[in-house]
């Protein structure tokens, strides 16, 4: 059992925009930790921040226009199946989520056994901006009431997707932001299993991709077609 979780392959995918200023470093940093193949998916970026991934020794896949955080990570999803990966790790290419942590989701993995792992900064939240705490804490409880298990930091990019998940994220229709809740909700309905790792979160001078109104009308979308499909699949299962 030992040797087979050795011989696993991990694919650590970043999805960024307009990340010039960190990308090299956040890479450089993921590439150190040996722990897998880092891919970068430069979403449209009219910056440099393909040329500066390059420059860390990252493999980079070039959107030509943007699509947004969903369809940046269907791109680094669909690689990582043609390229018979076992599990993808995501985070973010802004330096929030801290490279050297991406052992806590291999662990994770190995002792838990679980489909899925989910980063979580909710044992430490002193350094979390208050309004994104409390997002936070709101989105995970209303996400959680839908899983029908308690996942306690939903917001949280930094993930582990074992590849069996991958074809369920592909085919969700969320292209921004709410495409991360939407793998948690389309994950938990066809009954995979969620865990969860300890993470901190670096809170620099970035600012937020998040469209407030956009993305909020976007989430609660859906959401509603979420729990109507759910509906559905759970009648055609009686």
């Amino acid at each position: 059992m030992e040797d087979n979780k050795q011989q696993r392959k991990i694919m650590i995918l970043i999805p960024c925009y307009k990340e010039e200023s960190a990308i090299r470093n956040v890479a450089s940093q993921a590439i150190q930790t040996g722990l897998g193949d880092v891919v970068i998916v430069d979403d449209g970026s009219p910056d440099k921040t393909a040329e500066e991934a390059r420059a860390a020794g990252a493999h980079v896949i070039v959107h030509e226009v943007n699509k947004g955080k969903g369809g940046a990570m269907t791109t680094g999803f669909t690689y990582a199946l043609e390229n018979h990966y076992d599990a993808v790790i995501t985070l973010d290419g802004d330096g929030q989520h801290p490279p050297a942590e991406i052992i806590n989701f291999v662990n994770a993995w190995n002792e838990t056994g679980a489909d899925m792992i989910v980063g979580s900064r909710m044992a430490n939240t002193k350094d979390m901006p208050f309004i994104r705490l409390a997002t936070n804490k709101f989105m995970s409880w209303l996400i959680s009431k839908s899983l029908g298990q308690k996942v306690s930091d939903t917001q949280n990019g930094f993930r582990l997707y074992t590849a069996k998940l991958l074809p369920i994220c592909i085919a969700c229709s969320s292209g921004g932001f709410s495409a991360e809740s939407e793998h948690l909700l389309q994950i938990s309905l066809h009954g995979y299993t969620i865990a969860e790792a300890p993470t901190s979160t670096i809170y620099g001078e970035e600012k937020s991709k998040i469209r407030p109104i956009r993305d909020t009308i976007r989430f609660f979308k859906m959401l509603s077609h979420f729990r109507s499909e759910k509906r559905k699949f759970k009648k055609g299962q009686s």
